[in-house]
């Protein structure tokens, strides 16, 4: 009979060992997957709204803000998953020296439901970046 009570044992710590390994699997895809399309957007979107007539003009390297901006949600709106909302907050955009700040949530990012209460989890995912565009220019 003790033998069995092993048994019983090993098998409900292998289900939650499981259990745990796919919910953190989970968070930390979603974590990187947000942190990835942040910095990758916000590079191209810098790259995009480079003024290049200032540049021809004087050789100043500068950021047009509200095409940073328009380029920054297009991009980010095309790649982004459509399995969470997202709340994106810009915080600062200078255009000389390029440089901007953004923030963004994943709101909703994980939902569980606990088996012994009922209740429903969710985790708040948020990556910062402030950026400076740097040009071999």
């Amino acid at each position: 009979m003790r033998e069995s009570f092993w048994g019983v044992m090993i098998v409900v710590l292998g289900i939650i060992s499981m259990f745990l390994v796919y919910f953190f699997q989970n968070i930390t895809n979603t974590g990187d997957h947000n942190y990835e399309i942040l910095k990758e957007t916000t590079e191209a979107a810098m790259y995009d709204s480079l003024d290049l007539a200032a540049y021809r003009y004087d050789g100043t390297v500068r950021i047009d803000r509200e095409l940073f901006v328009e380029s920054f949600f297009r991009r980010f709106a095309q790649n982004a998953t459509l399995q969470h909302q997202y709340h994106v907050i810009i915080y600062d955009v200078h255009e000389e020296p390029p440089k901007v700040s953004i923030k963004v949530s994943t709101l909703g990012a994980e939902t569980t439901t606990t088996l012994t209460t009922g209740q429903a989890t969710s985790f708040l995912l948020t990556h910062t970046i402030d950026a400076i565009l740097e040009t071999k220019w």
